[in-house]
């Protein structure tokens, strides 16, 4: 620990009016920390997998989310490049620096202008991965870091979301589960989307597109 946190800790603690934490107290804080209770958890989540994968779809589509189902990732390029055509938009994107996306087969879209940056004003529509998603909800988790700019998720009007199956959980506890096991660092921002950005601010009347994309698109990949 650097001299700076311990000064801030200490500073903290003083504030406190506490010390250094006794041995039982460390070990009960820390057990709670690695296995955080559990509040109320939502039924209609508890679900074998299958029929969660299911309830996400419903519940994302229920949110103005649109939805393509894939066999496997490497069909994601194609189903992209489908998507802007069905929908009339340009063949233009901008994609996370994400290693596994990289990976996948863009270079057969040859109609496709791909460049993998953060995104920037004007950009029309960007491509992520999602983190995982909750059943519960139909709601994408999103991970900010360097392969992972936050400014893609919010300021294109389009925003086409891979997602594997097998990263579906029923509820958002289960969302920070995953994440904790994967890693002992958080990210800086964690982001939840369900459905395009949507206001009913003025006069009652929804709009899409208020504060972020106007489109969320999520492309379902049920294997790798």
């Amino acid at each position: 620990m650097s001299e700076a946190r311990k000064h801030i800790l200490s500073n903290i603690r003083r504030g406190l009016q506490r010390g250094l934490l006794a041995d039982l107290s460390r070990v009960e804080l820390e057990a709670r920390l690695t296995h955080p209770p559990r509040n109320i958890i939502p039924a209609r989540a508890q679900l074998p997998h299958p029929e969660q994968v299911a309830l996400f779809i419903r519940m994302a589509e229920s949110a103005l989310a649109t939805l393509d189902r894939i066999a496997s990732l490497a069909e994601a390029p194609a189903a992209v490049a489908a998507f802007l055509e069905r929908e009339r938009l340009p063949m233009e994107i901008v994609m996370a620096p994400d290693p596994e996306l990289a990976a996948l087969p863009w270079a057969a879209q040859t109609a496709l202008h791909i460049e993998c940056r953060a995104a920037r004003d004007g950009d029309k529509t960007s491509v992520t991965p999602a983190f995982a998603g909750i059943a519960e909800t139909g709601t994408l988790m999103m991970l900010s870091g360097p392969h992972h700019p936050t400014t893609l998720n919010f300021l294109p009007d389009t925003h086409i979301v891979a997602l594997r199956a097998d990263r579906i959980v029923g509820v958002y506890e289960e969302g920070w589960d995953l994440l904790r096991a994967q890693s002992s660092k958080m990210p800086r921002t964690v982001n939840y989307i369900t459905g395009p950005s949507r206001s009913g601010d003025i006069e009652q009347t929804m709009q899409l597109g208020a504060h972020g994309p106007l489109r969320l698109h999520i492309v379902l990949a049920d294997h790798e």
